[in-house]
């Protein structure tokens, strides 16, 4: 995501604005836009030309830790707080079997409190613990709660 992207690179101590340029306003950008989002597997091409803008690995870090991964999209950024040794070692966990997913998720809604919402099933404040104060724009909520509902009748 090029806002996050834009504010992992100044958390680095790299000035973003440095490396704002027209060939690179799809991947690095200060605020948040849906402009350039693509899908699928153009994401990992983005993600590629954000690691690239330079040398530095600086760049590659942020790059990686602005990127969602594995089937419960935790942001790369999170990999530290969830005890991981480094954005890589989170990323390269990612890759290697789809149990350190479902690892990743239950480190994430213990570590920040969402446990509680999931079972008591409060699925607007679990939404806005694991998907942010936007939650509602998506409706995640509504279908936590319709997708519990289905699975509870079959």
């Amino acid at each position: 995501e090029g806002h996050i992207f834009w504010r992992e690179l100044k958390s680095r101590g790299i000035r973003p604005e440095d490396f704002s340029n027209p060939s690179n306003e799809s991947v690095l950008y200060k605020s948040f836009s849906k402009k350039h989002y693509q899908g699928g597997t153009k994401e990992y091409d983005r993600l590629e030309q954000a690691a690239s803008i330079s040398p530095n690995p600086k760049f590659r870090e942020a790059a990686l830790a602005s990127a969602s991964w594995g089937s419960y999209q935790v942001m790369g950024f999170h990999a530290l707080p969830l005890g991981y040794p480094s954005v890589q070692q989170f990323v390269d966990e990612m890759h290697t079997h789809e149990r350190n997913h479902l690892e990743v998720f239950g480190r994430y809604i213990l570590k920040n409190g969402c446990l509680e919402h999931l079972q008591t099933k409060n699925w607007a404040n679990f939404a806005r613990c694991y998907n942010g104060p936007a939650y509602a724009q998506n409706k995640y909520d509504e279908k936590m709660a319709k997708a519990y509902l289905k699975f509870l009748n079959d």
